[in-house]
């Protein structure tokens, strides 16, 4: 009965985690208007997600070749990779590669004091390589003097301080376009780039003549949602909880990325850490004294959560954690604790799969299908390594977009070997037109030759 009593308190305070599939579609409904506002000549200064044209006009088709040097800034390490791309085995290969992890002060310290700035932020491209103004730092990056700067400018600018070597810089992307664009080289109906790690976006293929900021009406063009700042303007108030205004306030950048805030990897633990603060003041954990390190931002980390709902070793697990938490624990407590982690990431599963659902039912329906078939190329430390998450993603993507058949291709190395692809496939695309070009000249000099051998 105390034990009823207790589960019945405890779900109360996890209840506003818990969508319906009706609120899931209302929340899709919304970033729909969102997105086409977003992609409006006039409106997009006003959406919350950006849609930022890329530039990138096509997905690899299996013909790139070369070879490519490639800079990738993550949310933890900078890397810098030699790539190569064989035509003959269709196949990409990391030729080599070093990792630098980044330090805090790094993170926080001026733009000059990161001597390369790079890819894995938040860009708006005016052409595929000339200009990459950065709009807004992500992922516990806060460098000043960067914002609203142009990172190809600052990067060359950054080479050539060095003065030892010169280099040209051919296209700026971020990780989603890179992943994108890896999973296309090994299957050519992936069309759309998500990730779900340190923090959350996506890019798809958009029809050209839904791309109001950019000239031109055909094809389409790879457009960078930036769907973390969903719910920036407001919108997803009702969906917030107590804990997420919190980590909100207490974050480096209160009032923006709300979306990302909900679900991705560098926020999770400190929503399960609020919440299992606040059953502790309830009476309803650890009898009601929290420790030292409960009480500590930050201390909850979210690879804790992958740990203890592991199938099998989960409930062990979670002794551990709150063992090295200084918690006073009991068996209670420990499934407690696993009902909260289960709770908070199956709510980030669900949002993730309702924003993903928006974005193949409007590639469906841009191009007038009954059914589409489609891939998504996916990357991410929550997706890769938490046991249930992508399992209830993909559930509840077929629940949200039932004419679609969505299959989930898992990025090898995306950023690095993404980027590398954008750039060959920027350079097959130039090689065709100029060919193109030169067959219509010979066209031109055939018709005027028979013209003048009529005149004869």
């Amino acid at each position: 009965m105390v034990l009823n009593r207790l589960h019945l308190k405890v779900q109360k305070h996890l209840e506003p985690f818990r969508l319906s599939l009706e609120k899931l579609q209302d929340v899709s409904a919304r970033l729909r208007k969102d997105m086409i506002r977003g992609l409006g000549k006039h409106s997009h200064h006003r959406a919350s997600v950006k849609m930022l044209p890329t530039f990138v006009r096509a997905t690899p088709d299996g013909t790139e070749k070369g070879d490519f040097l490639a800079l990738d800034l993550g949310g933890t390490n900078f890397r810098v990779l030699h790539v190569r791309v064989l035509e003959e085995e269709q196949r990409v290969l990391k030729m080599d590669s070093q990792i630098c992890a980044i330090p805090q002060d790094i993170m926080l310290g001026t733009g000059e004091k990161k001597r390369l700035p790079t890819a894995s932020t938040s860009l708006l491209m005016s052409s595929l390589c000339a200009q990459s103004i950065l709009i807004r730092w992500t992922k516990g990056f806060n460098c000043s003097g960067v914002e609203g700067e142009d990172v190809v400018n600052l990067l060359k600018e950054a080479i050539h301080r060095r003065g030892d070597y010169d280099i040209s810089s051919v296209a700026m992307v971020n990780d989603t376009v890179g992943t994108m664009m890896s999973c296309g080289y090994r299957d050519q109906s992936c069309e759309i780039g998500m990730i779900i790690g340190t923090g959350t976006n996506a890019c798809y293929m958009e029809e050209m003549k839904n791309v109001k900021r950019v000239e031109g009406e055909d094809g389409r063009m790879c457009i960078n949602t930036e769907w973390g700042g969903f719910g920036d303007d407001g919108c997803l108030k009702d969906v917030l909880t107590e804990f997420d205004e919190e980590v909100d306030k207490t974050s480096i950048n209160p009032g923006v990325h709300t979306f990302e805030k909900m679900i991705s990897g560098m926020y999770l633990g400190e929503i399960v850490r609020l919440v299992l603060l606040k059953l502790t003041e309830e009476k309803l954990l650890f009898r009601g004294c929290p420790s030292e390190a409960l009480l500590t931002p930050g201390s909850f980390e979210t690879r804790f959560i992958s740990e203890i709902e592991e199938p099998d070793s989960g409930l062990e697990n979670a002794k551990k954690i709150l063992t090295k938490l200084d918690l006073d624990w009991d068996l209670v407590d420990a499934c407690v604790a696993r009902l909260v982690c289960d709770t908070v990431s199956s709510r980030s599963a669900r949002l993730c799969a309702a924003a993903l659902a928006t974005i193949v039912n409007r590639i469906r329906i841009n191009r007038g299908l009954d059914h589409l078939k489609t891939t998504v190329g996916v990357d991410g430390t929550v997706y890769r390594k938490h046991p249930n998450f992508s399992d209830e993603l993909q559930a509840a993507v077929r629940l949200l977009a039932p004419k679609c058949d969505v299959t989930f291709l898992i990025s090898e190395d995306g950023s690095g070997k993404g980027a590398a692809m954008v750039t060959a496939v920027a350079q097959r695309l130039a090689l065709q037109s100029r060919l193109l070009e030169d067959s219509d000249g010979e066209d031109e000099e055939e018709e005027e030759e028979e013209k003048c051998d009529a005149n004869i």
